[in-house]
């Protein structure tokens, strides 16, 4: 798969956007670093001259003001966060039409299965015949059933006592 997308030049420019936007967030964190060591050292400071209601007020701003560098950095690099978004809305399609293409030629050449070699063993195509999805399901509703003739013996135990 690293190969194909290497070559590809739709990836390599929906890649380069996502690098330029990845460098825009981590200099936008880093600023708010800085801005926080800068809080910081001032309050270390003037620490000496405030009273404690004062010192107590500037470490609660300042705790609060950590908790948005941590909740931002969240927000652009978190599993769910602005990287993995853009990443999927600009990647995606092209790994999409990659997969659809693989499975055309699994399917013209009567391969059974396709492995992507690049990364921990994924398959990206079994033929039918091998998928065990339906016999996985019947058994877990046989084990329900099962489990369920269980729960009404026993409320039937239950109520006889």
């Amino acid at each position: 798969m690293n190969v194909i997308l290497g070559k590809n030049k739709e990836f390599k420019t929906a890649n380069l956007l996502l690098e330029e936007k990845i460098g825009l967030w981590k200099k936008e964190i880093e600023l708010k670093k800085i801005e926080l060591q800068q809080m910081q050292d001032q309050f270390a400071v003037e620490k000496i001259l405030l009273t404690p209601e004062l010192i107590s007020d500037r470490e609660l701003e300042i705790k609060d003001f950590a908790g948005d560098v941590i909740f931002l950095q969240e927000k652009r690099f978190g599993p769910n966060g602005d990287m993995m978004i853009q990443k999927n809305k600009l990647l995606k399609p092209i790994q999409d039409q990659v997969l659809s293409i693989v499975q055309d030629i699994a399917k013209e050449r009567k391969y059974d299965f396709i492995f992507d070699r690049s990364s921990d063993i994924i398959m990206l195509y079994s033929a039918k015949n091998y998928d065990i999805s339906n016999l996985v399901l019947r058994r877990i509703q046989l084990q329900e059933r099962i489990k369920s003739r269980k729960e009404k013996v026993e409320s039937a135990k239950k109520i006889t006592n």
